[in-house]
């Protein structure tokens, strides 16, 4: 029997009108985000409101994000943390990044984000070589899906024991469940989550979020 509730768009808009407290700044940069060519790629209020209760409840101070596009996800995360919290965070768009820079701004949260415009593996690897392995309390990945894994394997390095990692998309519209879709990013999603069912380095749960999302503990 299922058990997953199927949202039609009035119960979804109900759900947003009922328990997403939106702030006026990450609204007006959802907003805008949505008048983009590549606005599908922005998470929802609901999902954002989430992802700040999350680094709440993990009373988090360091956290990455791989994937940034305009900043709305990073706009969250950094309204829950700290004053003294910090975000890395990972992308390759100056174009992207300077929306989001404009509205860091606005919200006075610019200096709990660290833009790190490069590769992020490179951006990953070099936290590594910095000896910052097993000293951040949350990461994110929301970028390109084929290299979903890679980004995985340094986020168990780089997150302590007990932190969490959260990998948006793994739903991916329903195309991993079809085993007829083979291109890359489907099957590069698929087998992350198959190795993740199986992975005893983590405590994990994939939650009916938005496109889906997998949170990982780290064990």
């Amino acid at each position: 029997m299922s058990r997953h509730f199927a949202f039609d768009e009035r119960t979804y808009q109900y759900l947003l009108k009922t328990s997403v407290r939106e702030p006026d700044v990450a609204r007006r940069l959802r907003e805008e985000t949505q008048k983009l060519e590549q606005a599908q790629m922005q998470i929802g209020p609901d999902q954002g409101q989430f992802m700040h209760l999350l680094v709440q409840l993990l009373r988090a101070r360091k956290t990455i994000e791989v994937g940034v596009f305009t900043g709305y996800s990073a706009l969250w995360v950094a309204l829950a943390l700290p004053g003294d919290g910090r975000i890395i965070a990972c992308d390759v768009s100056e174009d992207y990044t300077a929306v989001a820079k404009r509205y860091w701004k606005e919200a006075g949260v610019s200096d709990k984000i660290d833009l790190r415009l490069a590769p992020a593996l490179q951006t990953l690897d070099a936290l590594i070589d910095a000896r910052q392995a097993g000293t951040f309390d949350f990461m994110f990945i929301d970028a390109d899906k084929t290299n979903y894994d890679n980004y995985y394997e340094r986020g168990l390095r780089l997150v302590r024991t007990g932190g969490l990692i959260a990998i948006d998309n793994t739903i991916w519209s329903g195309r991993v469940a079809d085993d007829t879709q083979q291109d890359s990013d489907t099957v590069a999603i698929r087998r992350l989550n198959e190795k993740l069912l199986r992975d005893d380095r983590i405590t994990l749960s994939m939650l009916t979020v938005g496109d889906g999302l997998t949170l990982a503990l780290k064990r």
